[in-house]
């Protein structure tokens, strides 16, 4: 079955390709499927959840494409900044650019905001919610997965993407920027919510 994955991020497509290798879903994402990139995506991440936002990026590429579409919406959520920066984890920093450049742009507030706070104001955790439309006009099903830990004081590592470098895994006892693909995967947020989308397509 073809299932399209609605990111244009190539670090989530880079890892939604792992999490479902072997699920006998072809996985395929917006410009494979002939959907090119318009402004309009940009207003489809400003609701005020986790949930919604995935449930608008999934419908709105089900109804472009016709295909089963699952949608990611995840970030970050630091306790002692009451739970910033959370949905808007991509954007905070209001940066412009490429990939690297709006992460650098982010990482670089999340160190400002915390700067001399002692490791029990630093305790965070990911958090990834998926939309998963089977049909355009279907209903949604949900899956959640999180994973906690702690942001650093400097960035460890290079690996990942988004805020990796500085978030200290609690299950790996290493920050995300440092683990393998294959350690991140077995932990990771949005690697616990795709095994429950797997399980999900596998009962039928």
């Amino acid at each position: 079955m073809k299932l399209l994955a609605a990111t244009r991020s190539p670090g989530k497509q880079r890892e939604i390709g792992r999490l479902l290798a072997g699920s006998g879903l072809e996985v395929v994402f917006p410009d494979d499927a002939g959907v090119h990139y318009t402004p309009e995506e940009e207003r489809l991440e400003l609701q005020d959840s986790f949930a919604a936002n995935a449930r608008t990026k999934a419908e709105y590429f089900a109804k472009q494409t016709g295909l089963p579409t699952v949608a990611d919406d995840s970030g970050l959520e630091v306790f002692s900044l009451g739970g910033e920066p959370g949905v808007r984890s991509r954007r905070w920093a209001l940066a412009q650019g490429s990939e690297a450049e709006v992460s650098a742009a982010n990482n670089a507030l999340l160190l400002r905001r915390l700067s001399g706070a002692p490791e029990a104001r630093r305790r965070a955790r990911y958090r990834c919610v998926l939309a998963l439309y089977r049909k355009p006009s279907g209903i949604p099903q949900y899956f959640e997965g999180m994973c906690a830990g702690r942001i650093l004081e400097e960035p460890a590592g290079s690996g990942g993407f988004g805020y990796d470098p500085l978030f200290w895994s609690e299950d790996l006892e290493k920050s995300f920027g440092e683990a393998t693909d294959e350690e991140k995967d077995s932990v990771s947020h949005r690697a616990r919510a795709f095994a429950q989308l797997r399980s999900a397509f596998a009962d039928g």
